[in-house]
């Protein structure tokens, strides 16, 4: 996927949450380093959003890429790490990228969240591992529900349902709006498992590298 992220990076903006940085392994075996994004990532996001196949971008942006511009690539890798937040993952063994997960705020207590893995990992874990670790970090932020707006198809971004206390899901021409409130016991001991026993194994379907 191009330039490697580091995996602990030499500066980072204030506030960054050194807690979320992990290495988690994956139902294939795999291991993966998770940490949150910082701004010298957007060489390494600039790549992925460029050489993404058509599927891929099509699933991730329900449509075609946005122009990558240095204005996009400073508003996707500044974050506050409270009402904006994202973590990337990275091959344990060569520090490349293979995974991106974000929340975006948009009331007091809400937020859009997006997720996005390589192709080549996926149907391992890594989605859903994202978007566990993300909804424990939103609910320690005051964010405490998610919604998404994504394929109907698109398994990993369903996962985030499985987190809910109480959610609703809309399909309309193959396209899905869901929002869910996130459940503090479910999330952490969801996070407890993958800490534990690393993440979990399942037929994820494709999700799509970009912001």
């Amino acid at each position: 996927m191009g330039p490697e992220p580091k995996q602990h990076p030499a500066e980072v903006p204030p506030g960054y949450p050194r807690e979320f940085e992990r290495e988690l392994r994956l139902s294939d075996g795999r291991a993966i380093w998770l940490r949150p994004l910082v701004p010298d990532d957007s060489e390494q996001l600039a790549h992925a959003i460029r050489t993404a196949d058509p599927e891929t971008v099509y699933r991730r942006f329900l449509g075609a890429a946005p122009r990558v511009t240095p204005a996009l690539l400073e508003h996707l890798c500044t974050v506050d790490y409270r009402k904006r937040f994202a973590l990337v993952a990275a091959d344990a063994a060569t520090g490349v990228g293979v995974g991106i997960a974000r929340y975006e705020a948009v009331t007091a207590d809400s937020a859009e969240v997006a997720v996005a893995v390589d192709p080549a990992w996926r149907r391992a874990g890594l989605a859903t591992a994202l978007v566990e670790m993300l909804a424990e970090a939103a609910l320690g932020r005051g964010i405490t529900s998610f919604s998404a707006s994504y394929l109907a198809e698109n398994r990993p971004v369903r996962a985030l349902l499985g987190l809910a206390g109480d959610g609703k899901q809309a399909i309309h021409a193959g396209l899905a709006e869901a929002a869910v409130a996130l459940d503090r016991a479910s999330v952490t001991a969801a996070v407890q498992r993958l800490t534990r026993d690393g993440a979990p194994g399942a037929a994820q379907g494709p999700a799509a590298p970009g912001p």
